[in-house]
């Protein structure tokens, strides 16, 4: 009885399944999430930009060295310092005067010898006095040298030569013999003169070092935010295409719906990433121009900045000892710290001699000349109660005025005086403590001298460094490159053939970026640490061939 309600069931069941047939099992279909899709890139146009300039690292350093204002004030100051040598000098220069008049005098006279009959008395003077004056450059004399000579005429009955010409030829010598002997105020300004001329020209130097290292700096900070701007935007591009990939298999069923929302993130961030760097080169682009650009108004600003010179990676790097003694012996400040000491060495000797007693020699030799118009004898009551009834005249006196000079050549009245002066200051604490307050001076610039080359040490030491340092990540940072490279394409054939992830995809993808982003990174680096070290051992304006030649010397 059970067999056959059994049976009476299965036969019921199959009866009702003919009349209505379940429906067949249709594959399974993955359902795509509605996941918006990030964005196309477009990479906007950079702020105020309009053209552009291909420019090279040598543009770049003319650039900055025509158009750098503070470059121009060094130079103004060096041209300044010639100018003060030439002002020291100017001391030595020889002074010409003339003392020049024509005078006409009428005196009351009222004596029986006053020589006029009248009451009064007439004088007339033609004179002219030139003269040259000046200071020796050699052991501090001074000198003045002056030719007097005149025309005078009377109306005196005594006179016997009218007109009469005298004349005069006078020689003033002073000499130091103690204090100024070899060396005084005027030396002293002379050399301190000089010196700042080596002064100026190793600040000027030390500048255009500085200016040309900050320039290639900035050259390749630039070069740096194009190639990571490039890097950026590929990156993008590879995680577009790995978007496409997905979505393809997801379609197939091979992949799940949420692989395509890992590519759409990654994309998003590669996004960002691409309008940071633009940023970036932006900055840097501006930074440049500041350093090249002599105005805001130059049509410069309106282009983009584009460095087309590559970075040469076979650069020679000298040994530490090498580098030391380079620097040591070029480094502006080495040498700033020199001149500063040398000037000092100079107002010590200005302060002892200063402390010195003055005595001088001092000589004037003089030689006269006189002549004249004879004027007839006239012997008047007075001379022939005196007894002079005649006279006669040497034979030197009668002429004109070329028998005066004549005179004076000869040598016919000379005058000769030789003197010494003395003065002995009591104590002079002034000049002493000048000479103990230069001793001071002196002790501080040898201790400012020995911590600036503390610092040219440290500082050739910490380029030397960075250059060694630079060059072994750049080697490691291109062979990081490479293999992240390598790992990407063997991880999108694992993946192709099922044995990988999306996720590990894109980590690799995001490795590859990253590794060659620091191998771009670190040639900019290389390059900034070869300018440091031509900066360190102030080898820059060898290096970049620039010729700093001085208008003038000193």
């Amino acid at each position: 009885m059970r067999l056959r309600a059994v049976l009476l069931t299965l036969l019921c069941l199959g009866s009702m399944m003919a009349q209505n047939p379940p429906a067949p099992i249709a594959p399974n279909e993955p359902v795509i999430p509605d996941v918006p899709s990030v964005q196309p890139l477009e990479v906007p146009v950079r702020t105020g930009i309009r053209s552009e300039w291909n420019i090279t690292l040598d543009e770049v350093i003319r650039k900055v060295l025509e158009n750098d204002r503070d470059l121009e004030v060094a130079r103004i100051a060096a041209e300044e310092a010639v100018f003060n040598v030439n002002g020291a000098r100017g001391y030595y220069d020889p002074s010409l005067a003339l003392n020049a008049f024509h005078l006409k005098s009428v005196t009351p006279v009222a004596s029986l010898i006053g020589g006029s009959s009248d009451g009064k008395l007439t004088q007339k003077e033609l004179y002219a006095d030139p003269q040259v004056s000046g200071n020796s450059p050699w052991l501090g004399g001074t000198y003045t040298l002056d030719f007097s000579s005149s025309r005078q005429s009377t109306d005196s009955t005594f006179t016997t030569l009218n007109p009469q010409f005298p004349t005069s030829l006078n020689l003033n010598l002073t000499q130091p013999l103690w204090r100024g002997l070899r060396f005084d105020q005027n030396r002293y300004r002379l050399q301190v003169a000089r010196k700042n001329v080596l002064l100026s020209n190793e600040q000027l130097r030390q500048r255009v070092i500085e200016i040309v290292t900050q320039a290639i700096q900035a050259y390749w900070e630039l070069d740096y935010a194009y190639r990571n701007l490039t890097v950026q935007i590929e990156a993008v591009r590879l995680a577009e295409q790995q978007d496409l990939s997905n979505r393809r298999q997801v379609k197939q069923g091979i992949l799940a719906p949420v692989d395509v929302i890992q590519t759409q993130t990654q994309i998003a961030t590669f996004q960002q990433n691409v309008f940071t760097a633009q940023e970036g080169l932006t900055r840097a682009e501006n930074v440049l121009k500041q350093l090249i650009l002599a105005a805001r108004q130059d049509p410069e600003w309106s282009a983009a900045l584009v460095p087309v010179t590559p970075l040469r990676l076979e650069t020679e790097v000298p040994q530490l000892s090498d580098a030391l003694k380079e620097a040591l012996s070029s480094r502006p400040e080495i040498a700033e710290a020199k001149t500063n000491i040398d000037i000092n060495g100079l107002d010590m000797r200005l302060s002892r001699e200063q402390a010195k007693p003055q005595i001088n020699a001092v000589a004037r030799v003089s030689a006269q000349g006189l002549s004249g118009h004879p004027l007839p004898f006239v012997a008047s009551p007075l001379l022939t109660e005196l007894g002079l009834t005649s006279g006669t005249l040497p034979a030197i006196f009668p002429g004109g005025y070329t028998q005066s000079v004549n005179n004076v050549a000869n040598g016919i009245f000379p005058t000769v005086q030789v003197g010494v002066q003395m003065s002995l200051p009591i104590r002079n604490r002034t000049a002493m403590a000048q000479v103990a307050v230069s001793t001071a001076q002196g002790k501080r610039l040898a201790a400012q001298q020995q911590s600036v080359e503390m610092a040219v040490e440290a500082d050739v030491r910490n380029s030397l460094q960075s250059v060694a340092a630079a060059r072994s990540r750049l080697g490691s940072a291109e062979s990081a490159s490479k293999f992240a490279d390598e790992q990407y394409v063997s991880e999108q054939r694992q993946f192709r053939a099922g044995t990988s992830s999306v996720f590990l995809v894109l980590q690799r993808q995001t490795d590859l970026i990253a590794a060659r982003s620091r191998e771009i990174r670190a040639k900019a680096d290389m390059g900034n640490a070869v300018a440091d070290l031509d900066r360190a051992t102030a080898r820059t304006l060898v290096s970049q061939r620039i010729d700093l030649a001085a208008d003038s010397k000193p």
